[in-house]
């Protein structure tokens, strides 16, 4: 059921012709409910799309009703005509909805430039078969889901029951994946009641346990937006303590969902840094190595060439002593105290691979998940646009 899986929210998908492939690219997710607390984080990329632009101005306030999310085009570097496409976008859905244009948020998701004359008019026709089918059958969720992927192989949903309240969510990224304060488009509901400066705070420390740790490949896009709704509609006052764990474990699991579908990957790469004077620091070696080429190629390879994870250790600003940095691959030692250890060919690859380092200078630990470089990524990125 996805983000209708909570009391209080319709969902529905359509085919606007955005996509040569003739699939759904335009969702909508509505907040029925007598709350319209609102909470949302975007990319800290100073190049931002115009929803980007438009979603944070609308959601300054802390009040949404709805959501529109197409695939198909990034609405990025289309001048002004592409702002006044979100805001006619915007308009045009609260005229059908019976709310405020400023309650309506708007996500796109695909290539940049992409956002004319052609663009505008397929996302305007399709929004009046939008909302009749989220008023008629609001159950949409998972179609919502479908609707919004671009080189996503597969949708991702999330659903979390709370005492006397429920947390829905639904995701699309498969491609620059890194972090600034959310990645990758997503959508989470919940039916408890919460003010928008408690959605706020539990989202802000959700997504930096989760989203901010996903880094696949070092490329942070300029539409990334990630929005959390409170319908209200259990009459629950859920405990923000619970409520903060449990919406950081669903963003947990849709992370993981993302990590897994990422575009050509041939391994997940789990990389954590321990023993680390502070969390910040354990979180900075550990993205270092996760961005290091050599090291993807390398694992991409099923060579656990502990040199190149050292290497990386040394361009941080980290504490730690040169001499005393331990790696492990997969739960062999190859590099014990900065020199060799374990034989290398001990190491037994999978799918997932786990590379530990120890700085033995504190004890804060940090984790970034990553993917290796392979020939269907490279393959898939050089003719994206063509």
């Amino acid at each position: 059921m996805s983000v209708t899986y909570p009391r209080g929210f319709a969902a529905a998908a359509t085919t606007a012709g955005l996509k040569p492939s003739g699939t759904p690219d335009l969702a909508l997710v509505h907040n029925t409910g007598e709350s319209d607390a609102v909470a949302a984080v975007y990319t800290s990329n100073r190049c931002r799309a115009n929803p980007v632009l438009w979603s944070q101005q609308a959601s300054a306030d802390g009040r949404a009703r709805a959501v529109v999310l197409n695939s198909g085009g990034a609405n990025c570097y289309t001048g002004s005509f592409g702002f006044e496409t979100t805001h006619a976008t915007a308009e045009r859905t609260a005229e059908l909805l019976d709310i405020d244009a400023l309650d309506v948020l708007v996500c796109s998701t695909g290539l940049i430039g992409v956002g004319g004359q052609d663009f505008r008019d397929r996302i305007l026709a399709g929004l009046p078969a939008l909302a009749e089918t989220a008023q008629a059958a609001p159950a949409g969720g998972e179609a919502a889901a479908r609707a919004i992927m671009t080189t996503d192989t597969v949708p991702k949903t999330v659903e979390r029951e709370g005492t006397a309240y429920r947390i829905g969510g639904m995701a699309k990224g498969a491609g620059m994946l890194a972090p600034g304060l959310a990645t990758m488009l997503v959508v989470l509901t919940t039916d408890a009641v919460l003010d928008a400066s408690e959605l706020d705070a539990a989202l802000r420390t959700a997504t930096a346990r989760s989203f901010d740790r996903l880094d696949t490949d070092g490329c942070m896009s300029t539409n990334d937006t990630v929005i959390l709704m409170s319908s209200g509609a259990s009459g629950h006052r859920a405990d923000t303590g619970e409520f903060t764990a449990l919406l950081t474990e669903a963003c947990e699991d849709l992370t993981h969902q993302l990590h897994i579908d990422a575009e050509g990957a041939g391994h997940d790469i789990v990389i954590t840094t321990r023993g680390a004077f502070s969390e910040e620091q354990a979180l900075e070696v550990s993205r270092a190595v996760g961005r290091s080429n050599l090291f993807k190629a390398a694992v991409f390879g099923e060579d656990p060439n502990w040199g190149r994870v050292v290497a990386q250790v040394g361009i941080t600003s980290a504490q730690f002593e040169p001499d005393a940095i331990d790696v492990t691959f997969n739960g062999v030692p190859v590099c014990v105290a900065s020199s060799p250890g374990a034989d290398p060919s001990e190491v037994l690859f999978d799918r997932r691979v786990v590379v530990e380092i120890d700085l033995h200078a504190g004890t804060a630990e940090g984790t970034i998940l990553t993917s290796d470089l392979t020939h269907d990524y490279v393959e898939e990125n050089s003719a994206y646009s063509t």
